[in-house]
């Protein structure tokens, strides 16, 4: 059961990745702006984040200070992420959309557990896993077909 609930949350992840883009690409042409809609849904996200936090987890903030200077600008990229798929989705459809943003965030990640950067285990670029993104970029050629 230990192995399954983290390959459960990745799924559902993904889900809501699915769910999310067309959501927010509906809020900025609704609103006619990319802005707006970035910071609503990222509003929404932090209300929820910080009601967890406060009922459940209650790690104090103090614990924040031994985060390395990098660890700090996560939600940047998560704030580009959700504007730039809310602009692309539209543009490109969900399906392309998707299946770039996927391609290259496992070419980055398969580069990223090669070198241990980021605070990774080290895991090498083995045939594998250059065969499975391979076949993940094909993906990406077909889709846009």
């Amino acid at each position: 059961m230990q192995n399954i609930l983290p390959i459960i949350l990745a799924l559902i992840a993904g889900l809501c990745v699915a769910v999310q883009t067309p959501s927010n690409a509906m809020l900025a042409r609704s609103t006619g702006s990319l802005w707006l809609a970035a910071s609503i849904s990222f509003l929404g996200g932090t209300a929820v984040v910080l009601t967890t936090w406060l009922l459940i987890d209650r790690t104090p903030l103090a614990t924040v200070r031994q985060a390395p200077p990098w660890a700090w600008i996560g939600g940047l990229y998560g704030a580009f992420f959700v504007a730039a798929v809310a602009f692309a989705a539209p543009r490109l459809g969900l399906a392309l959309t998707l299946t770039l943003t996927i391609g290259a965030q496992l070419t980055t990640a398969v580069i990223l557990d090669h070198f241990g950067l980021l605070g990774l285990d080290r895991s090498p670029i083995t045939l594998a896993r250059v065969a499975g993104v391979s076949c993940i970029l094909l993906g990406v050629l077909l889709v846009r077909r």
